[in-house]
This record gives structure tokens, C-alpha cells and sequence, in this order.
């Protein structure tokens, strides 16, 4: 299967471009025509290119195709109709073009797990297992209609952390704000009058003219340092397996950030295993497929000793609690699944009740993060009053009465 990047003409003789994944050049051909598009022309992208490649189908997309392909299969409808119906009400141009791909692929013969797994950028290792495990067992809708739940889950919590954070950030970013204005134009005319007083400078007067002609005359290098700094580091983790390693070790250990974090994880890590066990996948599959969506090096290592201790005959909850980083709530949930053959339940169980609690403690800290802010505020303005009145008040204590 080779990527091209296309251009075609539509049916109201527009010309448009994109990228799709095809056999060949008439492969394409026919792809593009049952988009309604006339192909022009098409190169091959070369490896080097497809690397960057990025799937740009949105949460939502993923959501309402599980859902509605779950329908149609429930309702009895084949599921190459089912795709042709689909890809044909897609609103997303990027996932319409997917799903003609998909199409293809099992008109030719292949599982809807095959087509899928074409795509890993869209549909993650999770997903194509659970799919595959659908079509194995032959409960292909329940677990279409559990994926679906599932990412409206994930969505929730992605937009509800974001919809938190919104404010405090827009607070932080005001911060930043008022003591730049502060130190470009309030401080250096403020210092002009404290000089011509002619006293002898303390220290804390001399530190706010530094800070301010810093953010007059090196204002440029204030801004893309950090940006550089981050940069760096960002392809510095990403190049280096120790340092992305130790970067999350890191986050988990910071204070209630890591905390809430840990959660996160251990919901998303207990969630995801209850539906590959449910699903019918064996348990050392469910923990080497969770080893890559927690997010988490250091989860992840612990998941891969896991694996390897319950591979040699120990038991899951033993083996949970000798990796020494899942809470006890995890491990007695673990046990109680165990004993009573309901180990799914048990991890949703674990699931709802880190939902419920990262949801406490994400509102707790916006609670605690805006008066934070006010008072770094506060202590910024507090000290450059300081600076600038301490010596005029020595200068009028010094006058002649």
C-alpha cells in the first residue's frame, strides 16, 4: 500500500487536493471516483515525508463511527453497506477519505481489524483489538457500542480538564502580562525619579532596575529563550528514551499535579483493561496492549514487569503489588475481580471512582490556583512599590526640618 498526494476535479468542476493510501495508480483512481472525484494527477509521497504524515479525524469522528456502525450492524445491515453508508455521510473530508480506504480494503477480502490497522494514527492498538476481538467472538456491536462510550468518556474528561484550566490560564497569562507593562513602562520612569534623589541605592531598588532593563533592552531574548528552551527539550525527550523515561517519573512525583496525573492513568489504564478482558482478550495481551496508551513510561515498565511475573505463575493481584506503583485500591479491586470472576467490573468500578475523584481534585486546585496568582500579583507589585518609595521615604527622612 503506497501513499499518494492527488489532485482531482469534483463533480462541480472544482479542483481539490489531499492524500490517500492506495495499491496503485488505478487503485486510486477508483477511490477517487467513489468520492465523486476525477483524478488529475498523483505522486507517491516518499518515506521520508509520510513520517510526518497526521491523521486529522477529530474525537467526535471517531465517536459517531462507532455509534452509528454499531446501529447499522445491530440492525442487520452487512457491514460493506454499512461502510458504504458511512463514508458516504462523513463530514470530515480526512475521514471520508479513510473510510473509502477502509472499504476497499475489506471489499477486498480483508477484517474490518486488517482495514483498521492500516490506519494506527485514527484507530490505536486498543481499538483494532477490540474490533478484532468483536469479530472473533461475534459481538462485534456490543463492543463497537463499548468503544464508543469509552471515547465519549476520554472526550469528557479532555474537555472538562481543558474547560478547567481555561480561566487559570487566562489569569496566569494577565499576570505575565501586567509585569511586563509594569517593568517596560511604569518602573523605568519611576527609577529616573528615585535616581535624581541622589541617595545611595538599596538592594532591592538596584534588583527591580535590572529586571526592568532587561525587559526594555533584551525584551526579545526574554521571549524566544523560553521558547527555544522548550523546544529543545521537547526533541530532547523525544529523541532520548531515558529522558522521556525520567521526565515521567518526574511528573508523578510533583506535588498534587502528580497526584492527579496518577489518576488519570489509573483510570484510563483500569478502563481499557476492563474492556480487553471483557472483550475476551487473555490477560497477558490486555497488559501488553496497555503498555502503550497509558501515557506513562514508568506505568509502562512497571505494566512489562507485570506481564513477565504473571507469565512465570504468579498470580495478577500479587504480581500487581510486588510492581510497587499501583494504589491499593487497584491491587484489593484486582483481588476481588479474581476471586469472583468479574475482574471487568471490578476495574470499572476502580475507573468510575478515579473519574469521580479527578474531577474533585481538578476543581480543588482551580479553587486554590486563582487566589495563588492574585497574590504572586500582589507580591510583585508589593516589591516594586517597595523599591521605588524606600528611597524617597529615606530622602524626606533626611530633609532639614
Amino acid at each position: 500500500m503506497k501513499t499518494f498526494n492527488y489532485r482531482a476535479i469534483n463533480q462541480i468542476g472544482q479542483q481539490e487536493k489531499g492524500r490517500m493510501e492506495a495499491v496503485s495508480i488505478a487503485n486510486l483512481e477508483v477511490r477517487l471516483r467513489q468520492l465523486g472525484l476525477d483524478l488529475t494527477t498523483a505522486k507517491v509521497v516518499t518515506h521520508t515525508q509520510s513520517r510526518f504524515i497526521r491523521g486529522k479525524v477529530s474525537q467526535r469522528d471517531l465517536i459517531m463511527f462507532c455509534f452509528q456502525l454499531e446501529q447499522l450492524i445491530h440492525a442487520g445491515v452487512p457491514i460493506l453497506e454499512a461502510l458504504s453508508d458511512l463514508k458516504e455521510s462523513a463530514s470530515s473530508t480526512e475521514f471520508k477519505t479513510i473510510l473509502v480506504t477502509i472499504f476497499s480494503s475489506v471489499e477486498g477480502g480483508k477484517m474490518l481489524s486488517e482495514a483498521l490497522s492500516s490506519h494506527p494514527t485514527v484507530f490505536d492498538a486498543v481499538f483494532v483489538n477490540l474490533v478484532a476481538a468483536g469479530e472473533q467472538s461475534g459481538e462485534l456491536p456490543t463492543v463497537l457500542n463499548q468503544l464508543s462510550h469509552t471515547l465519549k468518556w476520554q472526550d469528557e474528561l479532555f474537555a472538562q480538564t481543558k474547560r478547567l484550566l481555561t480561566y487559570p490560564l487566562f489569569i496566569l497569562v494577565t499576570v505575565m502580562l501586567a509585569i511586563a507593562f509594569l517593568m517596560v513602562f511604569l518602573v523605568p520612569e519611576l527609577v529616573k525619579f528615585v535616581e535624581e534623589l541622589g541617595q545611595a541605592l538599596p538592594w532591592s531598588t538596584r534588583v527591580l532596575i535590572l529586571v526592568s532593563n532587561a525587559f526594555v533592552h533584551y525584551w526579545w531574548l526574554l521571549i524566544m529563550l523560553p521558547i527555544f528552551v522548550v523546544l529543545a527539550f521537547t526533541a530532547w525527550v523525544k529523541i532520548s528514551a531515558d529522558a522521556r523515561y525520567h521526565l515521567d517519573r518526574l511528573q508523578l512525583k510533583l506535588p498534587m499535579v502528580g497526584n492527579v496525573l496518577n489518576k488519570i492513568i489509573m483510570a484510563r489504564f483500569s478502563r481499557y483493561f476492563a474492556l480487553l478482558y471483557r472483550a475476551g482478550i487473555p490477560i497477558l495481551a490486555a497488559i501488553k496492549t496497555c503498555e502503550n496508551i497509558v501515557g506513562n513510561q514508568v506505568v509502562a515498565s512497571a505494566l512489562n514487569d507485570i506481564h513477565d511475573s504473571i507469565s512465570a505463575g504468579s498470580s495478577m493481584s500479587d504480581s500487581f503489588r510486588q510492581a510497587g506503583l499501583f494504589p491499593s485500591l487497584v491491587i484489593r479491586m484486582i483481588s476481588v475481580g479474581e476471586r469472583s470472576g468479574e475482574l471487568d467490573q471490578s476495574l470499572m468500578n476502580v475507573s468510575y471512582f478515579y473519574d469521580r475523584d479527578v474531577d474533585a481534585l481538578l476543581q480543588s486546585m482551580l479553587k486554590m490556583l486563582e487566589p495563588a496568582l492574585t497574590v504572586i500579583l500582589g507580591l510583585v507589585l508589593m516589591f516594586v512599590m517597595t523599591a521605588v518609595l524606600g528611597p524617597v521615604y529615606d530622602s524626606f527622612s533626611q530633609m532639614p526640618l
